[in-house]
C-alpha cells in the first residue's frame, strides 16, 4: 500500500487448529435454521467490568483491575500468569451457540514478558473452544499493546461449549497474558461452499459541503447494491475506516439517520457499523440504504489529515464490507496500510467547497459555480474500490501521457516547480509503462498530490495518489492502479498480492531486473512467509517491508527467470485481464503460473514460502 511501511500496533501470529473435526453430525444448518438465526453476542461480561460472574477462574486475581497491567477498554481485564515462577492460570465460560448461526470468537490480547529469548517458548497461553485448540501464544509473541484475535467457530453452532484460556509459566522470568473484551458474535450462516462475494455492484451517491478550510464535510451518502449470493443477506456492514484516527467517543466519521435499514452498534474499534436490513435480501435482489454523513479531518500530514491549509481525505467515505465464503470481512485497520478489501463500485460524489480550494479526487471531475465564493466539484468514477480526495490551495500542473492519459500534479506549498515537473514526467512515464504490461489504464484522469511531509511515503487510491517527491515511490503508487485497483485482493489477509506485484512492476518500469536479489534472502523464523497476513506483519513490523515488498518482488523476478521473460509477460497480462475489476487470490495466481509453464512449480512455491 505504501512505498515506505511503518509500524502501527503489534499482533501475534496465529497458530489456528482446524475446526472441521469439530463439526458434529447434524450441525449443518438448514435453510430454515439460517433464516431463523438472530444475531447475538453470547459471551457475558466479556469486558470483565461486572465482577467475575459467569466466568470461572483459577484464582481471584485473574479477573482484576489492579495496577501493573491495563485494560483494552474500561477498567477490568483478565491477567493470566506474570508470577515469574511455575504457575498455571485458567479462565473459562460456558456459552450456547444457536443452531444455524455463523459464529466468530474474538478477544484482545497483550503479551508482556521478561524472557529475553527469541527462539524458545517458555511460557504459553492456549485458547480453546470445547476440546479444540484455537491458538497457542507464548513469550515469543510479546507486544507493546493489545491485538485483536478472531476465529470462525461456526462449526460449534447448536452446541453449548466452553471458551477457555489456560496460561502456563515455567520456573523463572515472568510472562503476563492479558485478555480483554472477549466476544462471540453470531449471525445468519453462510451456506457451506457459497464463496460468492457480496454485496455486489455497489453504486454510491454522495453529496457533501465543506467548511471554509476544507477540514469538515457534512451531507448525505446512499448506496445501492445487489445480493449476488445464494444465501440471503439480512445485514450489511459499513467500514468507517478513518475512525481509527480518532476515538469512539469522538469519531471523525459519523453516520446518522440511516434509511433502508437499522443501524446497530459500532464494532472493530468503531470502524465497522452493522446495518440490519428490514427483510432478508434474496439472490439477485437489490436495495438502497442512505445516511447522513459527517467527516472531521484531524491535524497531521496523513492519508486522512490536514497539513497546514491542505486536507487529505482518504478512506473517509463509508464503504460496504465484503461477505464471502469466510463470512464477513471485518478486519482491523492497520497503519501498515493493508486493511482494505472491497469490490469494484461506481461513485458519483458532489463536493461543495470554497472556490479558493482545489479539490483533486478519484474519477473524472467537472466544476460548476456554487453559491457566492463556492464551487461544486462533481466527480464520477466507474468500477473503483474506494474514493478519495484532497482540498487546499494547491499549485496544479497538468499534462497528458504519450498513451493519452490526462495527469494532474497538485503540490502543497514548499514543493518547487521543478519537483512538480519531475513528478509529472514520472507519472506520464509510469502510467504508460504499467499500461503496456498489464492493460490500458481505465480511470480517465490520474491525480497525484505531492507533499514531502507524508510520514508514510505514498498511498494509492483509484485514480488518485498521495506521494513524496520520489520517482520510485510515485512509480510504485501508480502501479497500484493495476495491483489493488483493477486487480483487487483481500489486502489484510494477502498483502503480497498488491505490494509484491506493485514493487515488481516498479522494477520493470524502471528497467531493473532484480538480478541476484533472491540470493540475499534470510528468513527470521520458520513462521515468516511472503504470504503471511497483516495479523502476522503487525507483530513483526520491522520485517514487513523486507519480506512482503522485497522478498515478494524478488520471488516474482525468480519466477520470471524460471519460466522465461515471454511467459512471465504473458502470464501477468492475461492474469490482469482475467481478474479485471475482480479479486485475486494466491491460489488463483499459483494456478495461473503453473498453467503458463511445463516446469513443476511445487518446489518453487515451497522455497519462496508462497503458501495458499
Amino acid at each position: 500500500m505504501r512505498s515506505t511501511p511503518h509500524k502501527a500496533f503489534a499482533t501475534s501470529a496465529l497458530a489456528i487448529a482446524a475446526l472441521a473435526a469439530a463439526l458434529l453430525p447434524g450441525s449443518t444448518a438448514s435453510a430454515a435454521d439460517q433464516a431463523a438465526c438472530t444475531p447475538a453476542q453470547v459471551v457475558t461480561n466479556g469486558g470483565f467490568e461486572s465482577g467475575t460472574s459467569p466466568w470461572t477462574q483459577s484464582s481471584t486475581s485473574v479477573i482484576t483491575s489492579r495496577s501493573g497491567q491495563s485494560a483494552h477498554g474500561g477498567a477490568g481485564f483478565a491477567w493470566l500468569d506474570g508470577t515469574g515462577s511455575t504457575h498455571t492460570d485458567t479462565l473459562s465460560q460456558s456459552v450456547s451457540i444457536p443452531s444455524g448461526c455463523a459464529a466468530t470468537l474474538t478477544f484482545w490480547l497483550h503479551v508482556d514478558t521478561a524472557e529475553t529469548t527469541s527462539s524458545t517458548a517458555y511460557d504459553k497461553l492456549t485458547a480453546k473452544i470445547g476440546s479444540t485448540t484455537l491458538a497457542t501464544y507464548s513469550n515469543l509473541d510479546k507486544n507493546t499493546g493489545f491485538v485483536k484475535k478472531s476465529f470462525d467457530v461456526s462449526a460449534f453452532a447448536g452446541q453449548t461449549v466452553t471458551v477457555a484460556f489456560t496460561g502456563t509459566e515455567d520456573s523463572s522470568l515472568q510472562t503476563s497474558f492479558v485478555v480483554d473484551d472477549v466476544a462471540l458474535d453470531t449471525s445468519a450462516a453462510t451456506t457451506p461452499g457459497d464463496t460468492t462475494r457480496t454485496p455486489a455492484s455497489p453504486s454510491y451517491t454522495v453529496s457533501l459541503t465543506s467548511n471554509t478550510a476544507g477540514t469538515g464535510w457534512t451531507g448525505h451518502e446512499s448506496v445501492t447494491f445487489t445480493n449476488a449470493s445464494a444465501t440471503a443477506l439480512s445485514e450489511i456492514y459499513l467500514r468507517l475506516w478513518d475512525n481509527y484516527h480518532g476515538t469512539c467517543s469522538a469519531p471523525p466519521i459519523t453516520v446518522s439517520n440511516v434509511t433502508g435499514g437499522t443501524a446497530g452498534a459500532l464494532s472493530v474499534a468503531c470502524t465497522a457499523l452493522q446495518i440490519a436490513l428490514p427483510t432478508p435480501l434474496a439472490q439477485g435482489q437489490s436495495t438502497t440504504i442512505g445516511f447522513d454523513l459527517g467527516i472531521t479531518v484531524p491535524s497531521g500530514a496523513d492519508r486522512f489529515g490536514y497539513d497546514g491549509a491542505f486536507s487529505m481525505i482518504g478512506n473517509a467515505l463509508p464503504v460496504l464490507a465484503v461477505r464471502d465464503g469466510s463470512g464477513w470481512h471485518l478486519d482491523p485497520y492497520t497503519n501498515n496500510g493493508e486493511s482494505f478489501y472491497s469490490l469494484a463500485a461506481d461513485f458519483k460524489v458532489t463536493l461543495d467547497h470554497p472556490t479558493s480550494l482545489l479539490v483533486p479526487a478519484t474519477g473524472s471531475s467537472v466544476d460548476t459555480p456554487g453559491t457566492s465564493g463556492r464551487t461544486v466539484t462533481t466527480a464520477t468514477a466507474t468500477k473503483v474500490r474506494d474514493f478519495a480526495w484532497a482540498a487546499g490551495p494547491f499549485s496544479k500542473i497538468s499534462g497528458t501521457s504519450p498513451g493519452g492519459v490526462p495527469i494532474n500534479i497538485y503540490s502543497v506549498s514548499g514543493i518547487s516547480s521543478s519537483s512538480a515537473q519531475s513528478m509529472l514526467t514520472t507519472a506520464k512515464s509510469a502510467v504508460d509503462a504499467h499500461a503496456g504490461r498489464f492493460g490500458a489504464y481505465p480511470y480517465g484522469e490520474l491525480d497525484a498530490v505531492i507533499d514531502n511531509n507524508f510520514w508514510f511515503g505514498g498511498m494509492e487510491y483509484p485514480g488518485f495518489v498521495l506521494d513524496l517527491v520520489s520517482t520510485t515511490a510515485l512509480t510504485h503508487e501508480i502501479g497500484h492502479q493495476w495491483w489493488y485497483g483493477i486487480v483487487g485482493d483481500d489486502e489484510y489477509n494477502s498483502p503480497w498480492l498488491d505490494e509484491a506485484f506493485t514493487d515488481y512492476a516498479t522494477d520493470l518500469a524502471q528497467g531493473l531486473s532484480g538480478t541476484n536479489c533472491w540470493n540475499s534472502v534470510s528468513w527470521a523464523s520458520s513462521a515468516e512467509k511472503i504470504t503471511n497476513s497483516m495479523a502476522y506483519w503487525d507483530a513483526h513490523s520491522s520485517r514487513y517491508s523486507t519480506v512482503v515488498y522485497g522478498y515478494g518482488k524478488c520471488a516474482l523476478h525468480d519466477l520470471r527467470r524460471l519460466i522465461g521473460d515471454t511467459a512471465m509477460t504473458n502470464l501477468l497480462k492475461s492474469y490482469a485481464s482475467s481478474h479485471w475489476y475482480g479479486v485475486s487470490t494466491t491460489a488463483e495466481f499459483k494456478a495461473a503460473a503453473q498453467a503458463a509453464t511445463s516446469t513443476d512449480l511445487t518446489s518453487f512455491w515451497t522455497t519462496h514460502r508462497i503458501d495458499g
